[in-house]
């Protein structure tokens, strides 16, 4: 029963968030209507560090039988969250795109992209400007759906516009998830008063 109730949360969490990505990437722009599911003209493409923006990412990829293709650096970010914020707070600063592991050969085959990604430092993360550097979205329909820690998204938008200037870029999709310093600052405390030996 438990495994039936967790389905039915589950379903009625997606539906939620497929219906707010609809009326979302919808709104003042009725004109610029999305292929139907299975249309094979939709690329999800995104950036994740801790798994949020790709959950995300599936449900989008999962509405429109999208092609999915992970963001990924050349060389990966550090796995201590506070030595990765400042890594990227000096990207950031410097305007630097790091190299990814992986591009797309042409993005030809889709009419539509949607972009996501967390907020790092107010803004789009490095590796975001270097795909968009990488791939040229003339023409493209561009949705960014967005995760961030309680901020909201920043300047992000307007990094994304300036990289794609030739793209029908579409109101951004915005979801508040936990905040990872808050989080780790609150399992650090708990951990300081367990009677453990290390």
């Amino acid at each position: 029963m438990a495994d039936k109730d967790a389905f039915s949360r589950r379903g009625a969490l997606t539906a939620a968030l497929l219906l707010s990505l609809t009326a979302e990437a919808g709104r003042n722009h009725a004109h610029a209507a999305i292929p139907a599911a299975g249309g094979g003209r939709v690329l999800v493409a995104y950036y994740s560090r801790t798994g949020n923006t790709r959950v995300v990412a599936r449900q989008i990829q999962l509405a429109y039988g999208a092609a999915l293709f992970e963001i990924r650096t050349a060389e990966p970010y550090p796995d201590d969250y506070e030595a990765t914020v400042r890594q990227a707070e000096r990207e950031r600063q410097a305007g630097y795109r790091p190299p990814l592991a992986a591009t797309l050969p042409s993005l030809d085959a889709y009419d539509v992209v949607f972009l996501g990604f967390p907020i790092w430092g107010t803004t789009a993360p490095a590796a975001v400007r270097s795909f968009l550097a990488a791939h040229d979205l003339s023409g493209k329909t561009l949705v960014p759906f967005i995760t961030h820690g309680g901020y909201g998204p920043g300047s992000s938008v307007q990094v994304v516009a300036e990289h794609a200037p030739g793209a029908r870029l579409l109101d951004a999709f915005t979801l508040r998830q936990d905040q990872e310093r808050e989080t780790l600052a609150q399992v650090t405390s708990w951990m300081g008063g367990l009677a453990i030996d290390r």
